[in-house]
């Protein structure tokens, strides 16, 4: 069976018990006293790709943090897929959650892609590694580069390596940081493909309205630590006195699929 249609059943199953993500009333400040968070509510079903928006400093990175328990200590709760994120379960929750980093650099340091994949099933404990890594290469497309340094690949086959890391674990929710940025035209829709291919859960974390608005059919914008809007992504990014007000606009003359 496939990575996708394990996922697939393992997310149908997840359907009638719990949300993959619940996060309600979440505040934090940091130890310097700046509050960046202010009681965000977020839920999100299996299955469902949402975009997250918002300005610098608006809260994302920290939201983000606090879903594989980097950052704690604030008030509020998260689950993922009815799994509290605290310390007692930390382990298993940094596997259901796949953080996918802006820079691949941040992911990928051993000296073969297939080392890189299998490290992270081999480090959780997870069975089968060797399926696992020739299940994720190829639901990116990277299979024939398993033998290949990633330093010797371009920036988007390296985004897709990254990609595949964190789907050898099988995460319950994939959390995409800036997944578009510094990607050639080609990489984009490349990475876009294999993106809605997977059939995961996803909340994608960008500036990129247009890819926000090809990839995730919910966006919530999230400003000053609060949520702000919460709808349909066309609806959010026709608004745009919405965008404007939280410093956020789409490119000069595109439009809306």
């Amino acid at each position: 069976m496939g990575l996708t249609s394990e996922l697939t059943e393992a997310s149908g199953a997840a359907a009638g018990t719990a949300p993959a993500l619940l996060v309600e009333r979440l505040a934090y400040a940091y130890p310097h006293g700046r509050q960046a968070l202010f009681g965000v509510d977020l839920r999100v079903e299996p299955g469902e790709r949402v975009a997250v928006l918002g300005p610098n400093g608006a809260g994302k990175t920290t939201l983000v943090l606090h879903l594989n328990g980097v950052l704690s200590g604030g008030s509020g709760r998260i689950e993922v897929a009815g799994l509290p994120v605290d310390k007692a379960n930390l382990r298993e929750i940094r596997r259901r959650v796949g953080v996918v980093f802006q820079d691949p650099d941040d992911q990928l340091f051993m000296p073969t892609v297939a080392e890189d994949v299998a490290f992270g099933p081999a480090n959780f404990g997870v069975p089968d590694v060797a399926a696992r890594v020739r299940a994720a290469l190829e639901a990116v497309g990277m299979t024939e580069h398993a033998d290949r340094s990633p330093l010797h690949l371009s920036g988007g086959q390296r985004r897709r390596v990254a990609l595949a890391t964190v789907l050898a674990c099988d995460p319950e929710i994939l959390v995409l940081d800036e997944p578009s940025a510094n990607l050639e035209p080609v990489a984009r829709r490349e990475l876009a493909e294999v993106l809605l291919g997977l059939g995961r859960t996803m909340l994608m974390v960008t500036h990129d309205l247009p890819y926000a608005a090809q990839l995730c059919p919910r966006s919530v914008l999230i400003d000053d630590g609060v949520v702000i809007a919460d709808g349909p992504t066309r609806e959010l990014l026709a608004d745009r006195e919405l965008l404007a007000a939280h410093r956020l606009e789409l490119p000069y003359g595109f439009r809306l699929p």
